[in-house]
């Protein structure tokens, strides 16, 4: 009797197995379904727009002196890249810009980061700096661009200031309320195996908040891009900005949004990076499709 017993218990493990892969196979193949829908249907709006706007352009129902098309847009980009700009190679331009939002981008990040984890982590200093960081909060951060030329000219380090000050407040605010939003039970437990402030600090606060941290470097890479640009654009010797302050003086409209194409593919390409590198660090999460 005993085989029997065994044999019967297995028969609805061997058919439990396969429905499980079945399953499994099911969701994959919709979710790469949905991918593909989803790629359409964004490249059809995108050709829709485009096709629409060189078509009015082309009647005259919206003014293409203003407004460019297109076909003059990638014109623009096609000059630039073969010929280069009146400042010097397209890549240089690009590189420029990159540099200083790059270095805006991680000076502003590591400050964000380790004032929003000790703020998080200490009361009193966050009651002191509180009422400060809210006013500094609440100035638009744009109109500091033009002092910081004043204060260091029109290289780099005025770009790269601007930079910091677009990136420091929303890394510092994720980054404080990832230091606030950590589990009490896994701090506690930590200080019952006997450790101390700054390994509590390092080994359950930062990889606690790291997620919230990497929520703010999608935004404010884009935001370390729009710092390098604002201060180009008031005055500079090269970059992206000086390119689109030349296009509007000279009315260049597709020199305008030539430029602005040229900074979305920067971005996206950014966006791509971060995005790569959240899935590789974050690989023990669960993707939208397996839940």
């Amino acid at each position: 009797m005993l085989p029997e017993t065994v044999s019967e218990a297995a028969v609805p493990l061997k058919r439990t197995e396969p429905a499980k892969t079945g399953r499994a196979y099911s969701r994959a193949k919709a979710a790469r379904r949905r991918k593909v829908i989803v790629a359409a249907a964004r490249a059809f709006l995108l050709i829709a727009v485009l096709g629409l706007w060189e078509v009015l352009s082309r009647a005259e129902v919206i003014d293409p002196f203003n407004f460019s098309m297109p076909s003059k847009i990638w014109d623009q980009i096609h000059t630039w890249v073969t010929h280069g700009t009146a400042l010097g190679s397209l890549g240089e331009q690009i590189w420029f810009t990159l540099h200083e939002a790059l270095l805006g981008w991680v000076i502003g990040v590591i400050a964000g980061v380790v004032f929003g984890i000790a703020l998080g982590r200490i009361t009193f200093l966050a009651d002191v700096l509180g009422p400060y960081i809210k006013v500094l909060n609440s100035i638009p951060r744009i109109v500091l661009a033009p002092i910081f030329v004043i204060w260091f000219g029109l290289g780099p380090a005025s770009k790269v200031a601007s930079a910091v000050v677009l990136v420091f407040f929303p890394v510092f605010f994720n980054a404080f309320q990832g230091a606030r939003e950590v589990d009490r039970n896994l701090v506690a437990n930590a200080r019952i195996l006997g450790a101390s402030d700054r390994r509590v600090t390092l080994q359950v606060v930062i990889p606690s908040a790291t997620a919230w941290i990497f929520t703010s470097l999608h935004v404010s890479f884009g935001f370390a891009l729009i710092g390098a640009i604002v201060g180009e654009y008031i005055g500079a010797t090269k970059g992206i900005g000086l390119l689109v302050a030349q296009s509007q003086g000279t009315f260049n409209a597709a020199g305008v949004y030539a430029a602005m194409v040229i900074l979305a593919v920067v971005a996206l390409l950014a966006e791509g990076l971060l995005t790569f590198a959240e899935r590789r660090i974050f690989r023990w999460k669960p993707s939208e499709s397996d839940r």
